[in-house]
């Protein structure tokens, strides 16, 4: 469902609303970066999940066209399953584990 309402952090600093333009070129050029340094490494985390948010953000533009927020929906949601599977998975104690674990300094 989309919202009618504008995230404020893609509004300009007058008030006025971002342009979907910027956003385009933004999330572009985003993605291509992420694809270059994925091949250096596993890929970043945080890259992804900026796009995945700037990818909503026009998703959830009103004055753009339907297919073109239907794919920035779509592309949301995959960018999203990118940065689920990169997070890291939390480590499971055993109990002995566990009480080891909270006597520890950070």
């Amino acid at each position: 469902m989309v919202s009618e309402k504008i995230n404020p952090a893609f509004v300009e600093p007058n008030g006025a609303p971002a342009q979907p333009e910027l956003l385009v070129s933004a999330v572009l050029h985003l993605m291509s970066h992420y694809t270059a340094h994925s091949q250096e490494s596993s890929g970043c985390v945080k890259l992804a999940s900026v796009i995945e948010r700037h990818l909503k953000a026009l998703a959830d533009l009103p004055n753009l066209a339907p297919v073109l927020r239907a794919t920035c929906q779509q592309l949301s949601e995959q960018w999203g399953s990118v940065v689920e599977s990169t997070m890291p998975r939390p480590e499971k104690y055993t109990l002995l584990g566990r009480f080891g674990a909270g006597s520890r300094v950070c």
